[in-house]
């Protein structure tokens, strides 16, 4: 059974797996993490679509023809036009395939920074962070096809470490990867390479390294540069070494598969592009911790602004990111402070709930507010009264154009975070096509080998816009699993029925799903293709093993006490309660895709709230048995 091999399970990798089953096809997913997800699962403001029923419902007038240009603005110099065209003109429809084929609610839009038109995509009844919302829906949808016994068309590996490209003559064939026991496999078909970019390695050798010096070089923090939206040109920018940031990316981003590709004969583009984002938040108890999480662009989106160390704007909150980071770097009044008036922290009220439970922001009065920065409650309102002008004006010394949820004013409340600049995505990665085909350096096209997401890189240029990663992953994880599908169909049409198949011809079946949107093609006879019946078993076996390890022996349930819970709350001593539930996570620390500290934070208390505003009750049906110990006493789970 000949099938398309796609190497990561984050959002890329999910988009082109279920496009490849709708047309016709079967897949199988590897990915190196205990769970799939990767990057995609943490986007915080939403998916970008032009021209959607989401938009027109609202009123909103926008276009692909408009997207397109302001996408082409924000690359500069490094646009190319037939990425962005089909990254910005499938944006609509894609998107509509999100809340078609998986029910997704995206109705709330909102304006992120330099765009024209009010075009990212969430949902509207609270809950989880977009990207964790969609992700989770095409994994959980993967999960129930590749879980269900009579449906041998998809399987999933997690601990599988891909780390090698098979090919043949200059054709890519198949895969190599270490299971979690050390066992070395091989997987024969068209690869796609889902595996985001390299934000995370810090290394003396990596791809982050390699770049620091061009980056250090770019225009945008150039003297005598005119960011897009602004009229100035700017001085010489102080930017600090590369290596020195700290990160929004997980463990799991090392450019694994684009050093792959590059070991494949790919070319790359725009590697040096790495794009900095200025609203990384700062954790009050490790101000000086590698890695951050974001304070979503939508913050700003909804009205919230920038103060200095002094209480005073400096710059256009909504412009491109490079511009925001740069005026921070130049300006030099750190700490900067994040802070969102009530009508602002009403419109975007989960968010705040969530990083005010992670201890990252706090509601505070105005009065309050001026008290932490170190003045008086009327300089505060005179810097209020300044940008309040500037609103009712629509004249700003920053050319800030939009200003929702205006005016501030000290008697208001407010919710405030600190935040600075953090390496965020990487622009750059492999050249590729509009159909996600890797290409060599002399730009023709490696048979058999696909990417998307992070790791292709050319889509964005010198900068992404702010809601048009998660676009990317579905834009280019559809295209790459349209023509990887395509090559199966076309092998199996000449007989071959996939990479080194052999053997006599057999048949091609096709079945037809009445009132269904799709059509399966298998291919019988002798030497039926790549990856055999007992493989494809034996992958399915393996993606429910490596993906929730069997539970041990459940003892007969114990309750405990809150102060009982209360006394394991260190990394060697994990136990949380959720639910009513007691569990033993200390063991799950390395494992949890957000990282140990994000549980850590609740050691030894209640994160029932914390845990249901992140993830749905049947995640701990489906892999936190092993982890429960029994249940706490009633009444007594409220969190310390």
């Amino acid at each position: 059974m000949a099938r398309v091999i796609v190497v990561g399970g984050g959002l890329s990798g999910m988009a082109c797996a279920h496009t490849v089953l709708q047309a016709g096809g079967n897949v199988l997913v590897l990915d190196k993490s205990p769970f799939n997800g990767g990057n995609s699962t943490k986007a915080t403001s939403g998916i970008n679509a032009a021209g959607t029923t989401s938009q027109r419902a609202l009123g909103i007038q926008d276009y692909p023809e408009i997207f397109e240009e302001d996408t082409t603005k924000s690359a500069a110099k490094g646009a190319r036009p037939h990425l962005i065209r089909t990254l910005t003109h499938e944006s609509g429809p894609c998107v509509e395939w999100l809340k078609n084929a998986f029910d997704l609610d995206l109705s709330v839009v909102s304006r992120l920074a330099a765009h024209s038109q009010p075009r990212t995509h969430r949902g509207g009844s609270g809950g989880q962070f977009p990207g964790m919302m969609i992700t989770y829906a095409l994994m959980e949808a993967l999960e129930a096809i590749a879980d269900d016994p009579s449906d041998n068309r998809a399987a999933i590996i997690n601990r599988a470490t891909v780390n090698k490209l098979v090919k043949e003559g200059d054709k890519v064939v198949g895969v190599q990867y270490l299971d979690a026991d050390g066992v070395t496999h091989t997987e024969l078909g068209p690869v796609v390479i889902c595996t985001g970019g390299f934000g995370a390695d810090f290394t003396d050798g990596s791809l982050l390294a390699q770049v620091q010096a061009k980056w250090l070089a770019a225009p945008a923090w150039q003297e005598g540069y005119i960011h897009p939206l602004q009229v100035k040109p700017q001085g010489k920018i102080p930017a600090p070494p590369l290596l020195s940031l700290p990160t929004t990316n997980g463990p799991h981003c090392t450019g694994d598969g684009i050093k792959m590709c590059l070991d494949a004969g790919a070319g790359t583009c725009d590697l040096e592009f790495v794009q900095v984002h200025p609203t990384g938040l700062v954790d009050p108890r490790d101000p000086n911790a590698k890695v951050r999480w974001l304070a979503a662009e939508a913050l700003r989106g909804h009205g919230g602004i920038l103060l200095d160390r002094d209480g005073n704007r400096f710059c256009d909150e909504l412009g491109k990111r490079d511009y925001v980071t740069s005026r921070m770097w130049a300006h030099n009044k750190p700490p900067y402070r994040l802070c969102l008036n009530s009508g602002a922290s009403s419109e975007i009220a989960w968010h705040c709930e969530h990083y005010g439970g992670r201890g990252l922001m706090k509601e505070l009065t105005g009065a309050q507010l001026a008290a932490e920065i170190g003045i008086s409650a009327e300089a505060l309102q005179t810097s209020f009264d300044d940008y309040n002008r500037a609103a009712e004006t629509k004249s700003d010394r920053f050319n800030k154009r939009f200003f929702r949820n205006a005016p501030c004013n000290v008697s208001d409340t407010f919710n405030v975070a600190v935040v600075g600049p953090v390496v965020h995505y990487t622009m750059g990665g492999v050249s590729g096509d509009e159909h996600g085909r890797v290409l060599r350096p002399d730009g023709s096209v490696i048979p058999g080998l696909y990417c998307a997401g992070e790791c292709l890189g050319g889509v964005h240029g010198h900068n992404r816009l702010g809601g048009s990663s998660l676009l990317d992953c579905v834009v280019f994880g559809r295209q790459s699993g349209k023509a990887a599908a395509f090559q199966l169909t076309q092998e199996a049409l000449a007989g071959g029925g996939g990479a080194s198949s052999g053997g006599a011809p057999g048949k091609i079946i096709a079945e037809f799903v009445p009132g269904g949107n799709s059509v399966t093609i298998s291919w019988t006879g002798e030497g039926a293709g790549a990856g055999a019946p007992a493989t494809t078993a034996a992958a399915t076996t393996a993606s429910s093993s490596a993906a929730a390890p069997a539970a041990k022996k459940e003892a007969a349930p114990k309750v405990y006490s809150m102060d009982e819970v209360a006394k394991h709350a260190s990394k060697d001593d994990c136990w949380v309660v959720v639910n009513g539930d007691v569990y033993d996570v200390t063991d799950f620390l390395s494992d949890h895709p957000g990282g140990a500290n994000a549980i850590l934070l609740y050691a030894g208390t209640d994160a029932s709230k914390e845990f249901n505003m992140m993830h749905k009750p049947q995640i701990l049906t489906k892999y936190g048995g092993q982890y429960r110990l029994g249940k706490v006493e009633e009444n007594t789970h409220s969190r310390l």
